[in-house]
């Protein structure tokens, strides 16, 4: 039997590997933003057991690893199979205005979510500047 290859068929096949597609994502998808005094993060895990949610930072890189598990083996007949299963892993990668010491860490409704501080050193703060016999507050 002769089969033909397509070349952009196995650039396309590669290109979900990595990447993924909607229905079977490659990384877990994340929202980041700054709320006051702090970094938020909020990543989608659902259907993840929290025991298997493993955070870790070193130096300013921040992983988290979950895990989930794929169906036992029973007697049913799988009609669909589209959600992914395996160990997810994503690293972040944190500025130094950032307190990693005090990273907060929850999981609610299939939801991951951190709370990294702003370090006090990143803050805004005022500098008194003396001038003469007289002294003023300038913002820094």
């Amino acid at each position: 039997m002769l089969m033909r290859t397509d070349p952009f068929r196995e650039l396309d096949r590669l290109t979900q590997q990595v990447f993924g597609t909607p229905a079977r994502p490659a990384a877990m998808p994340m929202d980041a933003w700054r709320e006051g005094d702090e970094f938020v993060v909020e990543f989608d895990l659902p259907g993840v057991d929290p025991g298997s949610i493993d955070l870790d930072v070193e130096r300013n890189v921040l992983t988290v690893r979950a895990e989930r598990k794929a169906r036992a083996p029973e007697a049913a007949e799988m009609v669909a199979e589209e959600r992914p299963t395996g160990t997810f892993s994503r690293q972040l990668i944190l500025g130094d205005t950032l307190d990693t010491a005090n990273v907060k860490a929850a999981y609610d409704a299939g939801v991951l979510a951190l709370r990294i501080p702003i370090a006090e050193e990143a803050k805004p703060r005022k500098i008194e500047i003396t001038t003469g016999g007289q002294r003023q507050e300038i913002k820094a």
